[in-house]
């Protein structure tokens, strides 16, 4: 007969095996990290080195036109050639303004003969005072008939008001053309005007002070360079800048000038690439940045705010900023951020203060660059 004791110690074991398959493995603890799309805040857009598009045009230039109608005789300039102040490039068939001309000076002459007639006369007493003051009126009206016609005789005749290249001719020969009606474009290249615009977050934080805009400017270092003169920087002169907004891009526009290149071809038309330094003139206190819409959200106040990002922790955190004004697909962020700092652009909703993220790499987010242009 067996003893009670092994047969126990048979159950027990037995118990202890399936207890231990029926357990699961205690889990694991491992921080949970969310990827995010992030920005890295590199520049603002009030200072520092900035590049803008620019485009070329003529310092001095004109739309020739007759100052009367009439049908082209002669073009004696084509396109590219030089002219002269002063200088006839076109002209009109003279023969019908010819014809008034005899026509008003006959009409002259008689007025003329008459007023010295009655002029005479009323000496003598033999018209009467309202009768020689009708001839007279005649003969001053037949004058001023007279010099018109002979005036617009001489607009048949089409002059350059100053030295320059014709850039363009807008009709030909034996055309029928009306008054005013663009007949050449004349321009002068001896000076060119480089034109850009700048976005007005730029005017807004260029500092004001009592030395006055004008000495600010000369502070500024900008030179403008082209693509297929690689290596080579031509300096600017100031010359004006409009008080006036672009009612559809909000810029101002600025125009420089430079001098014409001995060694290399610019011409009216070309664009270029200016580059500005304003680091000198920036006013610290007035930064701008645009960033992506998606990176502002609003807290439970609605008010704005962002998420930066601790690249020593590599959590994330809310900061509370103020915005401005919407620029497409971006947003003015006026406060609350500064150079270096890392922000979330998509996938912010879903964050919380101390979450761990991590950055996506740069292929994947696809976000612009500050010193994108904005046009």
């Amino acid at each position: 007969m067996l003893s009670p004791l092994p047969i126990l110690l048979s159950i027990l074991f037995i118990l202890l095996l399936l207890a231990g398959c029926g357990e699961e493995p205690a889990p694991v603890a491992q921080d949970i990290s969310r990827p995010v799309k992030t920005l890295l805040i590199e520049s603002s857009e009030t200072g520092g080195v900035r590049n803008f598009p620019a485009r070329i045009d003529a310092n001095r230039k004109a739309e020739l036109a007759f100052r009367v109608p009439g049908k082209v005789q002669e073009l004696l300039v084509k396109e590219g050639d030089q002219v002269t102040e002063g200088q006839e490039v076109a002209k009109l068939d003279p023969k019908d303004f010819q014809i008034v001309v005899n026509d008003r000076q006959a009409s002259f002459d008689n007025a003329r003969k008459n007023y010295i007639r009655a002029q005479e006369l009323i000496k003598e007493g033999n018209i009467s005072k309202v009768d020689h003051d009708k001839l007279e009126a005649n003969f001053k009206s037949a004058r001023a008939a007279l010099e018109a016609a002979r005036q617009d005789l001489e607009y048949t005749s089409l002059k350059a008001p100053f030295t320059g290249s014709i850039a363009r001719r807008h009709i030909q020969r034996f055309e029928e053309v009306q008054a005013k009606q663009s007949v050449l474009s004349l321009q002068n290249v001896t000076e060119l005007e480089v034109k850009f615009n700048v976005p007005e977050s730029i005017i807004r934080g260029i500092r004001t002070d009592a030395t006055g805009r004008g000495k600010q400017r000369d502070q500024i270092k900008i030179f403008v360079t082209f693509v297929d003169l690689p290596g080579r920087e031509f300096p600017l002169t100031f010359k004006e800048i409009a008080t006036r907004a672009d009612a559809k891009t909000q810029t101002f526009e600025v125009t420089y000038t430079m001098e014409k290149l001995d060694n290399a071809t610019v011409l009216p038309g070309m664009t270029a690439t200016v580059t500005v330094d304003l680091s000198l003139i920036q006013d610290k206190e007035a930064q701008v940045f645009t960033v992506p819409v998606s990176a502002v959200v609003g807290d439970y106040k609605l008010d704005p705010r962002i998420w930066t990002v601790d690249r020593e922790s590599m959590t994330v955190n809310p900061q509370a900023v103020k915005v401005g004004r919407m620029l497409g697909n971006r947003i003015e962020v006026l406060e609350g951020i500064k150079v270096g700092n890392h922000i979330v652009t998509a996938g912010t909703p879903f964050l919380v203060e101390g979450m761990k993220v991590t950055l996506l790499p740069e292929l994947e987010q696809a976000a612009p660059r500050l010193d994108d242009p904005k046009q």
